[in-house]
């Protein structure tokens, strides 16, 4: 049975470019990771009983500590991630001025298999980026969205 996720990609355009805001996972394992990490910030949801559009936007202000941006959301559809995951996202226009503050904490296994836990924030920082910058970075499974968003927005 896959698992589902639900997350908000905000973009903006400034000077005709596309910028989107993305988000670096936290702990160990990312720590010095860059490329075919970061991903939109997303979390998981049951399709049976929760909205999408919800689960992102509960998502959005757990991992970046400020409520999800308000406005017209784009249906983005879904993508496939390697690891069978089912990610359904949204766009939606954001102010420049939109931060990452403090994301929530989760217990991961570290090292992995030792039986010991700690406690991470689930993402450690979040960025405003060109697409062609957010491209190589964002998970590989992901990277579609990019191109859907760049389809969907109005040209500048």
């Amino acid at each position: 049975m896959p698992r589902f996720s639900a997350g908000l990609l905000p973009y903006r355009v400034d000077s005709g470019e596309v910028l989107v805001f993305v988000a670096h996972p936290g702990g160990p394992f990312w720590a010095k990771k860059d490329e075919a990490c970061w991903s939109v910030v997303k979390g998981e949801y049951d399709p049976a009983t929760e909205d999408p559009q919800v689960a992102a936007a509960r998502e959005f202000t757990e991992e970046i500590g400020v409520p999800a941006p308000a406005g017209e959301r784009i249906d983005l559809g879904e993508v496939r991630q390697s690891s069978s995951k089912i990610v359904r996202a949204f766009a939606v226009e954001a102010p420049a001025s939109l931060t990452y503050v403090e994301s929530n904490l989760i217990e991961i296994d570290w090292p992995p298999r030792s039986g010991r836990t700690m406690s991470i924030p689930e993402v450690d920082r979040a960025e405003w980026m060109t697409v062609d910058q957010a491209r190589p970075r964002l998970i590989v499974g992901q990277r579609e969205l990019l191109d859907r968003l760049c389809a969907a927005i109005p040209p500048a």
